[in-house]
């Protein structure tokens, strides 16, 4: 089945909880216009549910997600007008993920890299393998974070750390992202499902009601002055990768697998 017949993500409600699973293994789970689109209107659909309670996003395969389609990236810098279109929607699945009632949980058993990475930053809770390969890897290519990954994850880890994760686009494992406050649990590769259903056993504990007040008073205290920043990010990465020589030549270089030539341009 290729990629325009097979659900770019497969939706499996069991009971009050429904998981969401990226569903391109092959090409890692890349998040581009079409994935960002089905996830808007899965979790459009759940949020209509008010008898759902919890949302699991993960990824099949080897990876949770590697990002944003690169390749694809070349085209919507062509058109401005369709890349801020595309950072908006992106933007809009977030800030609807994090804004949401419900308790979302990322499941990472792969690579996180760059746009998966900004989309793990907007769950409520993050559950990682140790083997986990994480990074936010978008200066390797001369990109830049643009759905809210320089706002949210200086919140979750603190400025020095997120700095270094984004200055260097260095890779860390599940256990040191459990370490660093940027994973919440973190368990062996071949036990990550049933520390999952630990997980959502506690929170089956719970009262919906209570679920849905608690996420709403951690993020009231978390979020004051989120948005303007994230509408700074937005606005920068349109202009730098729409006008900027080495945001078209990092992707270049991805498309010919070598090392991009960058002037600072």
């Amino acid at each position: 089945m290729g990629d325009t017949e097979r659900p770019l993500v497969l939706s499996v409600r069991d009971g009050n909880h429904v998981t969401l699973t990226l569903n391109r293994a092959e090409q890692l789970n890349p998040l581009d216009r079409r994935t960002i689109a089905a996830l808007r209107s899965a979790v459009a659909e759940i949020e209509e549910q008010e008898d759902i309670s919890v949302v699991v996003i993960r990824g099949a395969g080897r990876a949770f997600s590697a990002g944003g389609d690169l390749e694809g990236y070349l085209d919507l810098y062509r058109d401005r007008r369709k890349f801020m279109r595309f950072l908006r929607d992106f933007q809009a699945l977030l800030e609807t993920i994090e804004r949401s009632e419900k308790t979302f949980i990322a499941v990472v058993q792969g690579h996180c890299v760059a746009g998966g990475l900004e989309l793990v930053l907007a769950c409520d809770i993050v559950l990682v393998a140790h083997e986990a390969r994480i990074a936010d890897g978008h200066l390797n290519f001369a990109q830049l974070p643009g759905a809210g990954g320089s706002q949210r994850l200086p919140r979750a880890i603190g400025a020095l750390r997120a700095k270094l994760l984004i200055l260097t686009g260095r890779m860390i494992d599940g256990v040191e992202a459990e370490r660093i406050g940027l994973a919440s649990l973190a368990a062996p590769l071949d036990s990550l499902d049933e520390t999952l259903a630990e997980l959502l056993k506690d929170l089956d504990a719970h009262s919906p009601l209570g679920l849905r007040s608690a996420k709403y008073l951690v993020n009231s205290g978390a979020l004051p002055g989120r948005d303007l920043g994230l509408e700074l990010e937005l606005t920068h990465v349109h202009h730098y990768a729409t006008t900027s020589r080495d945001a078209s030549e990092g992707l270049i270089a991805f498309r010919d697998k070598r090392k991009p030539d960058l002037r600072g341009e």
